[in-house]
């Protein structure tokens, strides 16, 4: 696992004193960061977030944290949280689905009303997670409303580090590699789409937990950041990568990608939620490649090898052992 700096002291207080406002916190990066807050000392962290199985979830794991369930995306009780916030890491984001307004509500309403009730109140530190998808050639209903979700953040009066990470994995993932890994406990076959060969930049989500305490902790110049894995993966290697760490029997099989695509279109006419949908198997064949920067020199943090994280991912004896839902 990454790791950064111990926490700096900030205006005579110890860094780990500071109270800490998580958006959408229990999500994927928001679990994790949750995790790896509390490992370095941190205890007054809130998670606001309308997911009710999820909030559940990070109860559970992390019962002395404040995990509280707000709709961002309208006036609330929420927004009592932030009248004495000193950071705020703005994590809420629709990824997938089928209904384009809710991608608008939570990306772009939600983010509207945070960046509002921070000015209100005046708090002074934002870390905001946007992705790489504002630079992709792809053109979906996450991309669209990610890209104007980034420029609420850059049009409002907070300067702010941006982060756009690539696709990500890690402990709690319930949508990516480990929707993945779960599917092929269940399944004889695992299909693959086509040849397989897209190329992937996949950002362990530890890592990037650790440039988000970095960014808490020495605040980063303020400016987009663009946070790519280091290491360029074919999708079906990721497949056999999973197979292997999670012991998996299924058979890794090619299948045409028409086929393919022809069997989500139609999963998504009968799940109004679905956990891969069209629109990201033609984001996953977009032939993406995105800037890698020198982000572990940058945030002072060190990278973990692909291989080694998805091994943490799939073994760690508590946090592999929990599944969000979608």
């Amino acid at each position: 696992m990454g790791g950064t700096a111990h926490p700096q002291v900030l205006n005579g207080c110890h860094a780990v004193n500071r109270k800490i406002v998580l958006p959408g916190g229990a999500g994927l990066v928001g679990q994790n960061l949750v995790a790896r807050l509390k490992a370095r000392g941190y205890r007054n962290v809130v998670v606001l977030d309308k997911h009710q199985a999820n909030l559940a979830v990070l109860q559970q794991v992390q019962p002395d944290i404040t995990a509280e369930y707000a709709d961002l995306a309208e006036p609330g009780d929420w927004q009592r949280h932030l009248k004495d916030a000193d950071v705020v890491v703005m994590l809420q984001a629709q990824i997938g689905g089928n209904d384009y307004q809710a991608f608008v509500r939570n990306n772009i309403n939600a983010t509207r009303l945070v960046l509002q009730s921070m000015q209100a109140h005046q708090v002074a530190q934002l870390v905001h997670i946007s992705s790489s998808v504002v630079e992709s050639v792809a053109d979906d209903f996450y991309t669209q409303t990610k890209k104007a979700q980034e420029q609420l953040v850059l049009d409002s009066a907070i300067a702010c580090p941006i982060l756009r990470p690539t696709l990500m994995f890690g402990w709690f993932d319930r949508k990516h590699l480990g929707w993945l890994s779960r599917f092929m406990q269940k399944v004889p076959v695992f299909p693959i789409p086509g040849h397989g060969r897209y190329m992937r930049q996949p950002l362990y989500v530890g890592d990037f937990c650790q440039v988000i305490i970095s960014c808490i902790e020495k605040p980063a110049a303020p400016g987009c950041y663009n946070i790519s894995g280091h290491e360029e993966v074919d999708y079906i290697d990721i497949i056999r990568q999973i197979k292997r760490a999670t012991g998996a029997r299924a058979l890794v099989l090619r299948i045409p990608y028409f086929l393919f695509f022809a069997l989500l279109w139609v999963w998504g006419r009968f799940d109004k939620n679905p956990p891969f949908t069209t629109q990201q198997l033609a984001a996953l064949s977009a032939k993406d490649a995105f800037e890698v920067t020198d982000w572990p020199g940058i945030f002072g943090v060190t990278r973990t090898p692909f291989v080694k994280a998805i091994d943490e991912t799939f073994n760690h004896p508590v946090y592999s052992r929990v599944a969000l839902e979608f």
